[in-house]
């Protein structure tokens, strides 16, 4: 294993304030740019399926074929089988996965998809290689992440910057890469892949629900969870700078004319037949 991998870390870790966000996601906001390609025979791959909300609409958007979870993170799979078990799912499995090196045999699913992972992990080109190894000729890798650099908000907020700034230092420091959307594209051609539809898309919060609710995870991410161990383990930031951000968040969201905006790159790979 390579060393890029080895030092690879999930920045954000898995406390509450983390999946109460990815609680959150599903295809409807998190793949819309799949979902027109998916039809009710697929075999599909979900890649860093964390607590299963995502997976689970697309085993029910798959209803004659199968949807495999998987995550590197042993524990989150438990709440991700609880979750398709409340839903009635019967064509859904979760199991224990790198994506750098996946325990599949080559051409085995329809679709292989991957939403949030791939700015986490060592080697993003070896990892899609990978996805498209498992990909049957003529199936599609579909891959959506994240580009930090590009997130936007008003009104402006010097510690709003100081987070963006810090997030970005923590997550390169992990091995990752935080603004991986723009990379996307880069990253399928350098792994071989030719046939590349390259879109993007956004999430934006405003009502006074949303603001409440994207400032209160990220101020709780901010101080309790291992991102905010590994910021101040790591060197990047004091205990009294993160309650400084903390509080930036706050007040942010408190702001009746708050906006956020969270561009996203995504691509969708055709493997030749």
């Amino acid at each position: 294993m390579s060393k890029a991998r080895e030092t690879a870390v999930y920045t954000h870790g898995h406390h509450e304030s983390v999946l109460r966000s990815h609680t959150w996601r599903t295809a409807a906001n998190s793949a819309a740019y799949l979902l027109g390609s998916l039809k009710p025979h697929m075999k599909v791959l979900d890649i860093g399926c964390g607590p299963g909300t995502i997976t689970a609409d697309l085993a029910a958007l798959v209803p004659d074929g199968h949807v495999t979870g998987v995550d590197h993170a042993p524990g989150i799979l438990e709440q991700a089988r609880a979750t398709a078990a409340e839903r009635g799912l019967t064509n859904v499995d979760f199991a224990v996965a790198d994506v750098h090196a996946l325990d599949h045999p080559d051409d085995t699913f329809c679709v292989v998809h991957a939403h949030q992972v791939l700015q986490h992990v060592g080697d993003p080109v070896q990892a899609l290689r990978e996805m498209a190894r498992v990909t049957r000729p003529g199936g599609l890798i579909a891959v959506r992440d994240s580009d930090y650099a590009a997130m936007t908000w008003f009104p402006p907020s010097a510690g709003m910057d100081d987070w963006l700034d810090l997030y970005r230092r923590v997550a390169r420091a992990n091995g990752g890469e935080p603004d991986a959307g723009r990379r996307l594209k880069s990253w399928a051609l350098r792994a071989g892949l030719t046939d590349i539809t390259a879109t993007s898309s956004t999430w934006t919060y405003s009502t006074a629900e949303e603001r409440a609710w994207w400032s209160g995870l990220w101020a709780d991410r901010t101080v309790a969870s291992a991102y905010a161990e590994r910021a101040t383990e790591g060197g990047h930031a004091t205990e009294e700078q993160l309650r400084s951000i903390e509080a930036a968040w706050r007040e942010w969201g408190r702001q009746e004319d708050g906006w956020f905006a969270v561009l996203h790159g995504e691509i969708v790979c055709r493997k030749p037949a």
